[in-house]
């Protein structure tokens, strides 16, 4: 009995040694070694994924189809969304995804005690919830965010419009506190992509959105927005010069890191050829004699010359520095841009009196918004989704590039505020002089594009010279939000200007003022959403889509009678 007690004693030992030895070694194999622990991790290393991620996310949408309803650009191909307004339901979980890793960030940086860390997750969950409830209109807010705490949360609320603007301002608020005392502790370089831990740029940024969302709300709640800006203004502590600018640079190694439609990255069809810049957008170039024409956008390949002695009524084919190219219709981008750049001229004549087809004869031409069939404009012999148009202007060569230079995603500019002080002068707020601020705007965006030196004699061109009138100043900043139309199109929203005409093959005559719901909401959180679209105000435009269309318009606009 001893030795069976003794042995039974040492096999349990045995046992606990082994069981102990197991769990041990358990615990080490279901610990990821690839995962960032929580209670570790650094927030330099999360900031660049919130950064990066808006950033790359708002580009999207400036060069994407929100330039289409602005009338930047137009496409020749896969254009329905683009510049019919064609849309469909559109996901909000990439905005929500960014958000929980910068509730992330905010946290750690918390607990670490890192004020500047705290300051740029405040200023980030200002910017994206900004985004979607400037897109979509009413969306979860105050639960949000929230699953990990309660199965209460999985399916959110939504918050009204005036609440998430008034959160966005007091978030924007605490960011700028934490941005004052100038602390960056636990900084480290090369971990910040728009200001390099320069806490006092950050900011003047968190500043400068102040200024954006009082202005949005300024129809809806004029005294909040007035007091605001006045306020903001007086601090004097804002974006002014471009070198402040909140931009990112691409780093084109990758099709995930470069400019959308780096022709490196993109197979024929390329995206770069199928965006073609706008014709309200040219020609108001071409009438104020804008410098920034040249560097944005490209000459025509084929510039049409009316010849009255013309035998034919057009040529059919194009002309080599004046010989015409028996058999030749057209060439490729890739065989028209090293002539055109070696100085070859391409032509090709018709007679006025004999062709009745309605031709662009200018050495720049864009594209009509909304039309059917807009590869053929302007008598384009190769029409389809997936060849070129050689008598409409291209995109300037830059934006063939994977970075560098002016291939930047811009989040805030010194044009921009400029503009918003600009117009909050002429509201009659105490922030200065509406010249000064709207002179001002144009300076910094000529500076933004290089042009800088042209400022002189164009702020004396009739058009751009002050005029005092709100339509020149929202011409302007329409203008310099190129790559940035968010902005744009909300700043049409709230004050119908420049008053944009849709094309003949738009879904609607009148614009968007509003994204879809997605069908994860509408599936998946039907309640609440519902809830939201009944807030949405209905009108003519409504009536076949219902309230979850992109015209219903949300609480921003709604009695103001704008955009239309």
């Amino acid at each position: 009995m001893k030795r069976f007690h003794l042995f039974s004693k040492a096999a349990f030992i045995l046992a606990m040694f082994l069981f102990s030895s197991c769990e041990e070694q358990l615990t080490e194999l279901n610990e990821n070694p690839n995962v960032v622990d929580p209670a570790t991790a650094n927030p330099n290393m999360l900031m660049p994924t919130v950064t990066t991620g808006l950033a790359t996310s708002y580009l999207g949408l400036g060069y994407g189809d929100i330039a289409g309803v602005v009338q930047h650009t137009q496409k020749d191909g896969w254009f329905g969304g683009h510049n019919h307004y064609d849309w469909t339901p559109n996901d909000w979980s990439n905005y929500y995804n960014l958000l929980r890793n910068n509730e992330f960030l905010y946290q750690r940086a918390s607990e670490l005690g890192f004020k500047f860390h705290q300051g740029v997750a405040l200023t980030m969950k200002a910017y994206i919830f900004g985004l979607i409830t400037d897109l979509w209109g009413d969306a979860p807010y105050t639960n949000a965010l929230k699953g990990n705490l309660s199965n209460d949360y999985i399916l959110p609320t939504y918050d009204s419009q005036e609440v998430i603007y008034k959160g966005i301002i007091e978030d924007l608020k605490a960011a700028s506190a934490l941005f004052a005392t100038g602390e960056t502790t636990g900084y480290l370089t090369n971990y910040d992509v728009f200001y390099k831990g320069n806490a006092a740029n950050w900011h003047k940024f968190a500043n400068s959105l102040l200024l954006r969302y009082y202005m949005r709300i300024s129809a809806k709640l004029p005294d909040i927005a007035k007091a605001g800006i006045e306020s903001v203004y007086s601090s004097g502590i804002y974006i002014k010069s471009p070198s402040e600018d909140a931009v990112m640079d691409y780093i084109g190694a990758t099709a995930a890191n470069s400019w959308p439609g780096a022709v490196a990255f993109e197979a024929d069809p390329s995206e770069y050829r199928r965006r073609k810049p706008a014709k309200p957008l040219v020609d108001k170039l071409l009438q104020l004699n804008d410098p920034r024409l040249k560097i944005w956008i490209a000459p025509v390949y084929v510039q049409w010359v009316a010849d009255p002695t013309l035998a034919t009524p057009v040529d059919p084919f194009i002309r080599r520095n004046g010989v015409i190219q028996t058999g030749t219709v057209s060439l490729t981008d890739a065989a028209f841009l090293p002539l055109v750049k070696a100085g070859t001229k391409f032509t090709r004549n018709f007679n006025p009196n004999t062709f009745s087809v309605a031709i662009d004869t200018r050495e720049y031409v864009g594209v009509p918004p909304g039309l059917i069939d807009p590869s053929s404009y302007n008598y384009n012999p190769t029409t389809g989704q997936v060849v070129q148009n050689q008598h409409v202007s291209q995109l300037a060569e830059l934006y063939r590039g994977s970075s560098g230079g002016l291939l930047k995603a811009r989040l805030m500019s010194a044009s921009e505020t400029s503009f918003i002080l600009a117009e909050a002068a002429m509201k009659g707020w105490a922030v200065g002089s509406a010249e000064t601020h709207y002179n001002a705007g144009v300076k910094n965006s000529l500076e933004t594009w290089g042009v800088g030196t042209q400022y002189n004699t164009y702020i004396a061109t009739a058009g751009v010279k002050f005029d005092n009138t709100l339509a020149q100043l929202m011409d302007q900043k329409w203008i310099s939000s190129w790559t940035a139309a968010p902005e744009a199109w909300f700043d049409y929203r709230r004050t119908g200007l420049p008053a944009f005409k849709p094309g003949p093959a738009a879904a609607e005559n009148v614009l968007p003022v509003r994204f879809i719901y997605g069908d994860n909401e509408t599936n998946y959180n039907n309640a609440n959403v519902t809830s939201a679209l009944s807030k949405l105000e209905e009108n003519s435009h409504t009536k076949i889509r219902g309230k979850n269309s992109q015209w219903a318009k949300p609480w921003v606009i709604q009695g103001t009678g704008k955009p239309w």
